[in-house]
């Protein structure tokens, strides 16, 4: 039931005004100073200074100090007072950055993730921020594609457990409480499968893969209180997400039952017209506006036009309070109403940004989210070692990725200041900026001077990867390899002698296959965050033993992509290599490099004993340290329809769960096995569950898993 005040304020605005509530502009325009950066079309839209005295939410602004002043010089001259709502990008962090999201998703570990969230939204809470674009929910199966970093990965089932972490973590039980903001799910929908990973680009899938795979993740966040959903900037079944009804109308409001406020991204529904569904801004806005679309980002559209459409007929002005009220009821849940200004407080910011605890924090996560892919046994280094260090990333603090928000890169320590400062001593370096890790050009050839500070090295760590700047949006490529520079470092510190531990810092998976052979260890370390420097070192030294597991799957070279575990069976599966008319290549295996939910300790654990309780409710396996390590496993629970009347994946995640063992200590871990887990959408798209067969695995990652066929009633 929507509160009388809030049906007063909309029976006395303008349909002007009303325009303005539903339209998003950055804090520029507000003062008249030229936006920094400005994407899209917006240059087109102009605004009279009537208007933006009723504008209802602002872009990007950050800083208490700030937003404070904002809110009070607009509030100065709005004429009924409405509270402005301040939104940004707090993808990973605000000023404490942490892991990029695909990182999280390889710890596995909802709670931490969890807490990395509250963290962040006290600090955006602190510097006046009342939303996140955040969680980024898209699966991502194609690592050419940029924004994979935003994501925790190729798999619904951890997306959706991931999300909900997230929505937890920045509303806690009510978004008005101090230290909390709104959370905005993004990007709705199917936005991670753009055609040849290639940014802004057409989706086209069919509505069965869409509810298998696409889809859940955003329901898991809507289920979890999202205040916020966001559009997304692709097609869905030839129309444009921002004016989707099938999306926003249906599934979204209909189905799900959200009541909360939807916005395009940016410059969305002007782009409706590039698309070619819209021919006028006249049309663009009706379009948008009846599939439900409450505010438009950075673009004019709205203030344009909703007034002449409700005079002209074409629009009810019903249908533009239905998306004002949901926007006036967002700032009512924030309790803007009482408190413009929510959190906003300078000594807070002082306290909070960067503090002790959630540098903790940060490097807890770097440290449980990066994936030990390789070791020949020489990691942990004892320390004893004569250690030498070289590559781009060696003593750099651009580490952040993508989206790093208010973090500074002066404020984080670079993995040779981290290891130095836990040896004691100096370590010498080579060819930390002999080249720009970004040419791609072809190698030089690299001497025997170039390395001589590594001459008496025992072990060369080389940290190389891609530049945070060649990940995010509108960053896809189609060479994920390491540069012909850091690839031929790699060759010539193994053909001297050395034993090479490659860290890889990227926002999504590489082409490694190049280097593997020549490295004795590979540690995939991502965008760490802020405490990723000392997070690497405490791997490498071994005062922390990796955990982490695979979010997304290895390719053995970009030809194989999309490449993912979950997918769904052939009529002509590689059961034999020796057999030719299969689906295979005839240059490549079928097999990733490193499959999902991959990832190494410095301890050994073995699985058996599956046993499946009688009635199929109960699966469960026993996991044994057969090390001489304490350490942590992820124990990954998949089942598979055997035969349904729609195809169904070769293998489903269904549940994990993260044991830490003593050596020698034995656990039997069990998975409930509900009716939920075996049903899926028929070719009717209705929700059904069918009696059967159906195989049940559990083990260390997607391919070594213990199975055994069930019948379920």
């Amino acid at each position: 039931m929507t509160k009388q005040f809030i049906l007063d304020l909309v029976a006395d605005m303008t349909l002007e005004e009303k325009a303005m509530q539903m339209t998003q502009l950055a804090p520029e325009f507000f003062y008249h100073k030229e936006p920094a950066r400005l994407t899209g079309p917006f240059r087109q839209w102009n605004f009279e200074e009537g208007q933006l005295a009723s504008m209802g939410s602002a872009l990007g602004p950050s800083g208490a100090s700030f937003l404070r002043q904002f809110q009070e010089d607009y509030l100065a001259v709005s004429r009924q007072k409405i509270p402005l709502l301040f939104m940004s990008d707090v993808i990973h962090g605000y000023r404490t950055i942490y892991p990029i999201p695909l990182a999280q998703g390889c710890s596995f570990d909802e709670s931490l993730v969890e807490r990395a969230a509250q963290a962040t939204a006290a600090e955006a809470a602190a510097a006046g921020l009342h939303v996140t674009f955040s969680p980024m929910v898209d699966l991502v199966r194609d690592p050419r594609w940029g924004r994979v970093m935003e994501s925790t990965g190729e798999d619904p089932y951890l997306n959706g457990v991931m999300a909900a972490a997230m929505v937890r973590g920045y509303q806690g039980e009510d978004p008005s409480d101090r230290g909390r903001i709104a959370a905005c799910v993004k990007h709705f929908a199917a936005y991670g499968q753009p055609e040849a990973g290639r940014e802004y680009n057409t989706v086209d899938m069919s509505r069965g893969v869409l509810r298998d795979f696409y889809l859940v993740p955003y329901h898991e966040a809507v289920k979890a209180g999202a205040a916020m959903v966001m559009s997304s900037f692709n097609v869905v079944e030839r129309i444009p997400a921002t004016c989707n009804r099938l999306l926003l109308r249906r599934i979204l409001r209909s189905e799900w039952g959200f009541g909360g406020v939807v916005i395009s991204d940016y410059a969305g529904v002007d782009e409706t017209m590039n698309h070619s569904v819209a021919a006028t801004p006249m049309e663009a806005g009706k379009k948008c506006v009846q599939a439900g679309l409450d505010i438009e980002m950075m673009s004019g559209v709205y203030a344009a036009t909703l007034e002449k459409l409700v005079k002209e007929g074409q629009l009810k002005e019903e249908e533009i309070d239905e998306c004002v009220i949901r926007i006036l009821e967002l700032k009512d849940r924030l309790g803007l109403f009482e408190n413009p200004y929510k959190d906003a407080d300078e000594q807070d910011e002082k306290s909070l940004l960067l503090c002790e605890e959630h540098r903790s924090l940060s490097r807890q996560l770097a440290r449980e989210s990066m994936v030990l892919l390789k070791n020949n046994g020489v990691l942990p280094l004892s320390g004893s070692e004569k250690i030498g260090l070289a590559g781009p990333f060696a003593d750099t603090g651009c580490i952040l990725g993508g989206w790093h928000c208010e973090g500074k890169e002066k404020e984080t320590q670079t993995l040779k200041q981290c290891l130095e400062d836990a040896l004691g001593r100096a370590v010498p370096t080579a060819m930390t900026t002999a080249f720009q890790y970004s040419d791609r050009g072809k190698a030089p050839d690299i001497c025997v001077g170039d390395l001589e500070e590594l001459a008496d090295s025992e072990v060369c760590i080389v940290a190389v990867g891609e530049p945070e700047w060649e990940t995010g949006e509108a960053s896809s490529r189609t060479n994920l390899r390491l540069t012909p520079h850091q690839e031929k470092l790699i060759h010539s510190l193994k053909q001297v002698g050395k034993k090479v531990v490659a860290v890889v810092f990227s926002g999504r998976p590489m082409e490694l296959s190049p280097v593997l052979e020549d490295c004795d260890a590979l540690l995939q370390a991502w965008f760490p965050g802020t405490e990723g420097g000392g997070a690497v070192s405490d791997i490498l030294l071994g005062k922390y033993n990796p955990s982490g597991r695979l979010a997304m799957t290895f390719p053995k070279n970009v030809g194989q992509i999309p490449l993912y575990y979950n997918h769904y069976q052939t009529g002509r599966p590689l059961l034999s290599k020796e057999e030719h008319f299969t689906s295979r290549y005839i240059d490549c295996d079928n097999d990733p490099l490193f499959p999902f939910g991959y990832g190494l300790s410095y301890t050994e654990f073995s699985y058996s004993g599956l046993e499946v309780s009688q009635d199929g409710s109960q699966a469960s396996i026993l996991v044994e340290n057969c090390g001489n390590r304490a350490g942590e496993t992820v124990v990954q629970f998949y089942i598979r329809d055997v035969s349904a009347s729609v195809v169904r994946p070769v293998k489903e995640l269904r549940g994990f769960r993260r044991v830490s063992l003593a050596p020698g200590e034995k656990r039997r871990v069990s998975f409930t096995v509900t009716e939920d887990m075996l049903s899926f959408y028929n070719e009717e798209e209705v929700w059904i569950y069918e009696p059967g067969e159906f195989d049940i695995m559990i083990g260390p990652d997607s391919e070594r898993v213990e199975r055994t066929r069930i019948f379920r009633k």
